[in-house]
């Protein structure tokens, strides 16, 4: 079992920034992807960005240029730093692993979730 645990939410002012993280414990193994998912009050959750075992990462359009997503395999942490925010990016982020390769986007591929984090962004 993989157990994932998101921080570093909380309130910020439209155009500030903050870095979320996620970390990873259990019975992790080395070629996995992990992405960030979004779910805005009403909302469906929607993807915002992932990260792969090799490092190639993907966006979302409306975040591309502000949003970057890194990972530390030594602290089995992946990070997402998010600039520029918009009242619009005001969400629950949750953040998903799948071992395996490849680029999804779809909640459905992701089989461990964390419990989210609560990004609000004040106008």
């Amino acid at each position: 079992q993989v157990q994932l645990v998101e921080s570093g939410g909380g309130l910020v002012q439209a155009g500030g920034s903050l870095r979320l993280s996620c970390a990873a414990s259990g019975r992790t193994r080395n070629i996995y992807t992990v992405a960030w998912f979004r779910q805005a009050p009403g909302e469906e959750r929607e993807f915002v960005s992932l990260i792969n075992w090799s490092g190639d990462t993907a966006h979302q359009v409306s975040v591309k240029g502000r949003f970057t997503i890194s990972r530390d395999n030594a602290k089995s942490t992946v990070y997402l730093q998010m600039n520029s925010l918009q009242s619009e990016d005001t969400a629950v982020y949750y953040c998903a692993l799948r071992y395996g390769i490849g680029r999804y986007t779809s909640q459905g591929a992701y089989d461990y979730w964390g419990q989210g984090t609560q990004v609000t962004v004040s106008s």
